[in-house]
C-alpha cells in the first residue's frame, strides 16, 4: 500500500476544508477542490496527508495535484461497504414464507395480491393449455372455442379441472359417435332386411299369380 493509504487505514482521517484551515493553520480548500476534480469524486472522499500540509499547500495546479496523488500525499478514500448480505438472507427467508404473518402485513389482501392478477394468471394458464391441445390435434377448433368461452365464463377454477373436462368431453364425444355408428349400422341392416322381405313378398305374390293363372287355364 502507498504510505498515505496505510496511514488512512491505520486510523488517520482527512479533515474537511474548514477544519483543515483551523487545525493545520493552512487553508487547503483549493487543493481539496482540485483533487476532487482530478480524482473524479466528491470533496468528502479526498484525504490529505496531515503530515505533508506545507507541501500540499504549495500545489496550485492540477498537475501538482496529480504528482501529490502519485506520491501518496493525496488519496481518494475507498468506497464504504454497504453489504446486502443480511437483506438477501431476509428475502430468501420471505420466499420460503417466513416473516409474513399478520404482524408483518401493511396492505390489505387485495392490495398485496389483487384478484385481477390472480384472474389474469388463471386465464393465461388455461388459454395456454387450450392452445397447446389444439396445436397437438387433441381437440378440434369447435371444442377449443367452446372451452375458451367457458374459461372466460369462470367455469374452470384451475388447469386440472379443465383437463378433466376435456377428457370427459372427448370420451362423451367418442361415445356419441359410436352410438351414431351403431344406429347407422342398425338402420342399414333393417333396411336391407326390409328390402329382402319386400322382395320375398313380391316373389311370393308373383308365384301366387302364376299359380292362379295356371289353375284358370286348367279349368278351361
Amino acid at each position: 500500500l502507498p504510505p498515505g493509504l496505510s496511514r488512512l487505514c491505520s486510523g488517520a482521517r482527512g479533515l474537511p476544508a474548514r477544519e483543515v484551515s483551523t487545525a493545520m493553520g493552512v487553508n487547503l480548500r483549493v487543493q481539496k477542490r482540485l483533487a476532487s476534480a482530478v480524482l473524479k469524486c466528491g470533496k468528502r472522499k479526498i484525504w490529505l496527508d496531515p503530515n505533508e500540509t506545507n507541501e500540499i499547500s504549495m500545489a496550485n495546479s492540477r498537475q501538482n495535484i496529480r504528482k501529490l496523488v502519485k506520491d501518496g500525499f493525496i488519496i481518494k478514500k475507498p468506497q464504504k461497504m454497504h453489504s446486502r448480505a443480511r437483506c438477501l438472507k431476509h428475502l430468501e427467508a420471505v420466499r420460503k414464507g417466513r416473516h409474513t404473518g399478520t404482524g408483518k402485513r401493511r396492505g390489505t389482501a387485495e392490495a398485496r395480491l389483487p384478484t385481477k392478477v390472480l384472474w389474469m394468471r388463471r386465464q393465461r394458464v388455461l388459454r395456454r393449455l387450450l392452445k397447446k391441445y389444439r396445436e397437438q390435434k387433441k381437440i378440434d377448433k369447435h371444442l377449443y372455442h367452446d372451452l375458451y368461452m367457458k374459461s372466460r365464463g369462470n367455469v374452470f377454477k384451475n388447469k386440472r379441472v379443465l383437463m378433466e373436462h376435456i377428457h370427459h368431453a372427448k370420451k362423451e364425444k367418442a361415445r356419441e359417435k359410436a352410438l351414431q355408428e351403431q344406429a347407422e349400422a342398425r338402420r342399414l341392416k333393417n333396411k336391407a332386411a326390409r328390402e329382402r322381405r319386400e322382395a320375398k313378398q313380391l316373389a311370393a305374390a308373383g308365384a301366387a299369380k302364376e299359380e292362379a293363372k295356371a289353375e284358370k287355364k286348367e279349368k278351361k
